[in-house]
C-alpha cells in the first residue's frame, strides 16, 4: 500500500528536486522531510510539525495537500489502532496483578493532573530556551559550530528567519558557520499560549596570534 511518505518522494524526483532543494525553498531542514519520505514519524515530538511539514511540502509539488494529509492520517490511524490492540485486558490478569495494574492507574490519573497542573501554569509564561553547547562564545580555528538547545514542546522556533524543529529528545540542532569577527544568531520562540521570546547570542572567532 502507497503511503505519504512514497507519494512525496516520488513527486519530487519526478520533478528533478533533491531534498536540499525542498529545504532552501520552504525553509525545512534535510531532516526532517528525509524522515517524513521514510514515514518515520517517531522522529516527531508532535503530530501539529507533521501536518505543518506535510501541508507546505506537498503544496510545493503541486500535490493536493487535503489528499497528501487525508493518506497520512490513514497511516497513522493504523499505528494507533496496533497499539490498542496490544493493550491488555484486565479481565486476563490474576487478582495480585489486578491489584498492581489499579495502583498504576491511580498513579497514571495522579500523574495526568499533576501534568496538567504544571501545563496550566506553563501557558501564563513565554517560552525558554537553555544553550546546551558550545559552552563557550569564543573561537580560533572553527570554521563551523554546532547549536544544541532545548525548549518546551510544541514552541514554535525560528533561528536566524528559519524554522526549527525539536527532535525527540526535545532538542534543537543548528549548523552556525563562522566567519571573522561577530557572528550572531537570533532565536525567536512562539509559545502555545502565543507568547513570543526573542533571544540573541554572538559568537567571535578570531585568528590566532
Amino acid at each position: 500500500m502507497t503511503t505519504v511518505g512514497q507519494i512525496l518522494k516520488k513527486q519530487r524526483e519526478s520533478k528533478g528536486l533533491t531534498l536540499f532543494d525542498i529545504e532552501k525553498q520552504i525553509k525545512i531542514r534535510e531532516k526532517y522531510l528525509r524522515a517524513v519520505e521514510n514515514d518515520n514519524w517517531g522522529f516527531f515530538t508532535s503530530k501539529i510539525y507533521i501536518v505543518g511539514i506535510l501541508k507546505n511540502y506537498s503544496r510545493l509539488l503541486g500535490l493536493d495537500s487535503k489528499k497528501v494529509l487525508a493518506f497520512f492520517r490513514r497511516d497513522y490511524d493504523r499505528h494507533d489502532e496496533i497499539k490498542f490492540k496490544e493493550r491488555i485486558s484486565l479481565s486476563n490478569l490474576t487478582s495480585e496483578s489486578r491489584r498492581v495494574f489499579k495502583i498504576i492507574i491511580i498513579m497514571s490519573f495522579l500523574a495526568i493532573f499533576l501534568y496538567f497542573g504544571y501545563q496550566l501554569k506553563l501557558f501564563f509564561l513565554p517560552p525558554k530556551i537553555i544553550i546546551l553547547s558550545p559552552s563557550k562564545v569564543n573561537f580560533t580555528t572553527e570554521n563551523k559550530i554546532n547549536i544544541t538547545a532545548k525548549t518546551e514542546k510544541d514552541t514554535m522556533v525560528l533561528i536566524n528567519g528559519n524554522r526549527e524543529y525539536t527532535n525527540k529528545n526535545g532538542e534543537i540542532e543548528y549548523d552556525l558557520f563562522l566567519k571573522e569577527g561577530t557572528n550572531k544568531i537570533v532565536i525567536e520562540l512562539t509559545g502555545a499560549n502565543g507568547k513570543k521570546t526573542v533571544v540573541e547570542k554572538t559568537f567571535t572567532k578570531k585568528s590566532p596570534n
